[in-house]
């Protein structure tokens, strides 16, 4: 009797475990993943082309030069607005630059961004451009966003240049000893000549104060998000060479030239170097503050600093800092400005733009620099201003609503010139 129930709990036993056997065999593992869209690469070389005019949809940084606004569409290229009327600008061309984000021009060469790449695109004829000069490799990895938060698939270079991505459920069978797939984490950041109020009238532009890529004289310098920054020769657009490369830290966001300093605006300050050498920056000084998104301008002996927190920008505190630069080594604060969520800020002589996110775009007269608070001329809040070019008497603004131009000429009646609308984004 104790044999054969001993013998039938045995044969439970093999049965269940068979069972158990045969489930595992079955188990999968479902997930949603961004899946890769690519380019192949010889593609991607041969993408960069003007075509007609585009509408502008997910708009990022601007550039000023002659009579043209350039407008980045993020990872898409630049939209080149011809504004030889600013009451009248006309959207006239798109240049098509995949993984565009940033941009400075010289003597007729636009420089950009394009993923991994620098290219230098002859714009003499904007109907017909070229590439000069090519250089691969120069930009960290970069991957387009994603509008999810799904893992992103795996990516084969093979393939060519991830230009975007598709959602896609997976299901994949589980079998001993394969785990889980684990994916790291990627970081999206949002994220030129600018060292004066008044546009170049000679062969360089003007940018934005968000801007990583800036033109001294006949160097281009480029920061990119591995804390590196890159110096180009670009003194004959037939022979650009790569001139050196320094670290200059964790964090760097923004570029401006004054006189002869280069500010970096950094996550955890800013940072001045000496360019008198063009090509050989010096550090000279640094001015920290709590970790925050910021931009700088630079004006005679003062920097104005905004200070924006949030997501990955770190505090929760947002504020304008006025930095004393009388001695060089040894920047100081003067006072600080609460402010909303600020982004980019422009500088001409006593008028001071501030892009205050939410709270609109905020104008004041910076004559007397610790008391900008009773000094504010002026607030248009029916915008969510991203970054400005001030220039002269003409203010160049983008935001997600649109490309807005005011004449500050008369500070008591500054006047709505233009605007173009950017298409609501759809979800």
């Amino acid at each position: 009797m104790k044999t054969t129930k001993y013998f039938t709990f045995l044969s439970m036993l093999i049965l269940l475990c068979a069972g158990i056997w045969s489930c595992e065999d079955k188990l999968e593992h479902e997930y949603t993943i961004n899946e890769p869209v690519y380019m192949p690469t010889e593609e991607f070389k041969n993408a960069v082309k003007t075509e007609s005019a585009k509408e502008m949809l997910v708009t990022g940084k601007i550039y000023f030069f002659q009579d043209y606004i350039l407008v980045n569409e993020k990872f898409e290229g630049i939209h080149v607005i011809d504004n030889s009327d600013p009451t009248k600008p006309i959207n006239s061309k798109f240049i098509s630059i995949p993984g565009n984000i940033d941009m400075a021009i010289k003597d007729d060469v636009l420089y950009a961004d394009s993923y991994t790449d620098l290219i230098a695109i002859d714009i003499s004829d904007i109907n017909t451009i070229s590439i000069e000069k090519r250089f691969a490799d120069i930009f960290p990895f970069s991957l387009p966003p994603t509008d999810n938060n799904y893992q992103i698939g795996q990516i084969d270079p093979e393939k060519g240049v991830v230009v975007g991505w598709k959602v896609k459920r997976i299901s994949e069978k589980y079998v001993e000893p394969k785990y889980y797939p684990y994916y790291d984490d990627i970081m999206f950041s949002e994220a030129s000549m600018s060292n004066g109020a008044k546009a170049s009238a000679g062969g360089t532009g003007k940018a934005g104060s968000m801007a990583k890529f800036m033109i001294n004289s006949n160097t281009l310098y480029t920061l990119d998000s591995s804390s590196s920054l890159r110096l180009f020769d670009i003194s004959n657009p037939d022979q650009i060479s790569k001139n050196g490369t320094l670290n200059v830290g964790w964090g760097m966001e923004t570029l401006f030239v004054y006189k002869s300093n280069l500010y970096i605006g950094a996550r955890n300050g800013m940072y001045i170097f000496d360019i008198t050498n063009p090509f050989a920056p010096q550090f000279v000084s640094q001015y920290s503050h709590f970790m925050s998104c910021d931009p700088v301008v630079v004006h005679n002996d003062l920097a104005y600093i905004t200070l924006r927190a949030g997501n990955f920008c770190g505090q929760n505190t947002s504020q304008l800092d006025v930095v004393d630069l009388s001695d060089i080594t040894a920047p100081t604060l003067l006072k600080s400005y609460s402010m909303e969520n600020p982004y980019g800020l422009g500088i001409d002589d006593d008028m001071l733009f501030v892009c205050d996110g939410t709270a609109g775009l905020k104008i004041y007269d910076a004559s007397d620099p610790l008391n900008l608070g009773s000094n504010l001329v002026k607030v248009y809040s029916d915008m969510t201003p991203y970054d400005v070019i001030p220039l002269g008497s003409i203010l160049v603004l983008i935001s997600p609503e649109g490309l807005f131009q005011y004449d500050y000429s008369d500070i008591n009646n500054i006047q709505l010139l233009s605007f173009i609308t950017i298409a609501p984004k759809l979800d």
